[in-house]
């Protein structure tokens, strides 16, 4: 009964973390795409391609700011299920 609440607990924390690590881009992507969206319609010009290429370039940005933080965040993650390891294999 114990390993499956801590199986669960694992679970439980590597799905936190990759909300955690995927939230800045694609919060940002979701702003900028609004703030296109509301410049195409007023303007009422309805090119497909205007609302990709600033999205992939400023989530890029995004990933390229945010990465050493996201880096760390995973490898943190990674160093403990290391150390919990033995635990787990008893």
């Amino acid at each position: 009964m114990m390993i499956e609440t801590y199986v669960a607990n694992i679970t439980r924390e590597a799905l936190y973390l990759t909300l955690i690590a995927s939230a800045p881009p694609i919060f940002i992507s979701l702003v900028v795409g609004f703030i296109i969206s509301l410049f195409q319609a007023t303007t009422q010009i309805q090119e497909q391609t205007l609302t990709f290429a600033p999205k992939i370039i400023i989530v890029f940005g995004v990933l390229a700011l945010a990465g050493p933080w996201i880096g760390h965040q995973l490898l943190a993650f990674t160093y403990q299920m290391f150390d919990r390891f033995p635990y787990m294999v008893r």
